[in-house]
């Protein structure tokens, strides 16, 4: 369920749900997230939730815990047969992901659900409707589980009692982890050759939180256009990395640099020269600070 909190920093948390049917079996994996963070799996095997962190579990009690995961193994149990054997999916396999949403100022909650990569149907007012792509397929599922009066309170439940009752409990530590700052150790390198006569120049930014972040190279206060930033991808301990190239002549290599903004820099900017030092920019100069070459 993805709740979003409305305050000065908001913060959001949904419950992921895939599904996907093969070879005539299901395999199912569940997940939490507060913000862009993982904060719980599902453990397949025991039928329990996972914990990431110490604070993501919060205070609710043991039994609270165990009605919840007996209410997710319940609804895999009881209705993982439901879109093979109801709606005749002939496919050898199907790929279904649920997303429970909710909004917690108003009680505002809903659910959707795909299949093959496709809105299909999805859950709000504790009615189920069809997306008009999902076709009579989707009609037909929503008059089936409309019918299903349990199963839809149960979703009704877990939207207007087990959702914010959990992003209730994670709010203190979720929000002082979420809003950490993490400086960047960025380092320059020489990336595989382009042509005859050219240098591609890297350069790594990685180990910093939060994840927006600003890498360029520049000769002077210039960008350089040509410059290719990869995906911001996320490292094993929560904070992200990116690389920014630069196609060059091998002449021409000479007074570039990688200029890095964030955060948690305090207003001042990472720059790093090719082959020279990296320094820490702001307004009122330069200083010299330690980086990786």
């Amino acid at each position: 369920c993805v709740l979003m909190v409305v305050s000065p920093d908001p913060v959001s948390f949904h419950l992921l749900q895939t599904s996907t049917f093969n070879n005539h079996s299901w395999v199912h994996q569940g997940s939490g997230w507060f913000g862009e963070l993982q904060t719980h799996s599902w453990n397949r095997s025991s039928g329990t939730i996972i914990f990431l962190y110490p604070w993501s579990r919060g205070n609710i009690s043991n039994k609270e815990l165990m009605d919840l995961e007996r209410l997710v193994q319940l609804y895999f149990n009881e209705h993982q047969d439901f879109y093979i054997s109801q709606l005749m999916f002939k496919g050898e396999s199907l790929s279904l992901v649920g997303e429970n949403k909710g909004m917690r100022v108003g009680h505002l909650s809903f659910v959707q659900v795909a299949i093959q990569g496709h809105d299909f149907i999805s859950f709000q007012n504790e009615t189920w409707s069809p997306y008009p792509m999902g076709g009579r397929k989707a009609q037909k599922a929503c008059n089936l589980i409309n019918l299903n009066q349990v199963y839809t309170n149960r979703k009704h439940w877990l939207l207007s009692y087990a959702c914010p009752r959990l992003i209730s409990e994670l709010l203190d530590g979720g929000k002082a982890h979420l809003q950490r700052q993490v400086k960047p150790e960025a380092w320059l390198s020489s990336g595989p050759s382009p042509g005859p006569g050219r240098l591609l120049l890297v350069c790594h930014v990685s180990g910093f939180y939060p994840k927006p972040v600003w890498v360029m190279w520049m000769r002077g206060e210039q960008e350089q256009l040509g410059t290719q930033r990869g995906d911001i991808l996320p490292n094993a301990d929560g904070t992200w990395h990116l690389q920014a190239t630069l196609d060059v002549a091998a002449g021409e290599a000479a007074g570039l640099a990688c200029r890095v903004k964030h955060s948690s820099l305090g207003g001042q900017d990472l720059v790093l020269y090719w082959g020279g030092k990296s320094l820490t920019q702001a307004g009122d100069g330069m200083k010299g600070t330690s980086s990786r070459a």
